[in-house]
């Protein structure tokens, strides 16, 4: 029997390369985005590609910034299937210029908020809590949150920086709760990651590292793929793990054979949340 996943914001980047990965695998995966799920755009395309590879992709419209949205999704899976395996909370927008990097704080305007928070964290939340109330009843489950180095150092700015610790915190205290029924949670650093996006920005290095040596979306989803199906995941509930190197753990290279390293001393080393 096919395996179910939901995977939010996966129309292009590293949702997109998530759910792909799950459904070379025969997983079943819907994806969501605010696009169009029936009109030949993005969210559709991405669709067709994970059944091309195998799986059976759903393309599902959905605004993040509507609980009852988010919540009619779960209702949709719940109908449809009989049960959820997989929620990764990946859905993210930016606030308007580059994502609200440009300028400091101060010269920002407040609503970024509502975007880098409201979306990139609060969203995820309400996901976490619709996924958990179906995977503790069945007694099984993995909720996964991308989240990003810049927990542990400065990236990009500082709304950006909060909310990717808050994901962070957010698996490590949702396991503490969900200890004993099944259900497990991790929080993902990937590197940088190749996206449509910063592809088409034309730029040699993000933030120092240079683009040619990052993680491609599809090495993210392998990643995802590899923890979903570990036996022993409970191990790692409450845990931040680093991509690349779980990567190494579990054998597994990008696309192209290459092994992206870990960017964890460039961010000051040390212990993550969790148990790693």
């Amino acid at each position: 029997m096919s395996k179910i996943a939901l995977v939010t914001g996966a129309s292009r980047g590293v949702g997109k390369g998530i759910a792909l990965a799950l459904g070379t695998a025969g997983w079943t995966v819907y994806l969501t985005g605010r696009g169009s799920a029936d009109g030949g755009g993005p969210l559709e395309a991405a669709a067709a590609e994970v059944s091309a590879r195998g799986g059976t992709g759903i393309a599902v419209r959905c605004d993040h910034r509507d609980d009852a949205q988010i919540a009619a999704v779960f209702a949709r899976i719940a109908a449809e299937q009989d049960g959820l395996d997989l929620l990764v909370n990946n859905v993210w927008a930016n606030p308007d210029g580059f994502a609200g990097f440009s300028d400091p704080f101060w010269q920002r305007p407040v609503d970024d908020w509502d975007t880098l928070i409201g979306v990139g964290l609060r969203a995820h939340y309400v996901a976490s809590v619709e996924a958990a109330r179906r995977m503790v009843a069945r007694g099984s489950g993995v909720i996964a949150n991308i989240s990003s180095f810049g927990t542990r150092g400065y990236l990009h700015s500082v709304l950006y920086g909060m909310s990717k610790a808050g994901l962070d915190k957010m698996a490590c205290d949702m396991a503490v709760e969900l200890r004993g029924t099944g259900v497990s949670t991790v929080s993902l650093w990937p590197g940088i990651v190749r996206t449509e996006q910063v592809l088409a920005m034309g730029v040699e290095d993000i933030e120092g590292f240079p683009i040619a040596g990052a993680e491609t979306p599809e090495f993210v989803g392998r990643v995802v793929l590899a923890l979903a199906t570990d036996p022993e995941i409970g191990t790692r509930s409450g845990s931040t793990v680093i991509t690349a190197e779980a990567a190494v753990e579990y054998g597994i290279t990008d696309i192209d054979g290459g092994q992206p390293v870990s960017h964890r001393a460039a961010f000051g080393g040390g212990a993550v949340f969790g148990i790693r």
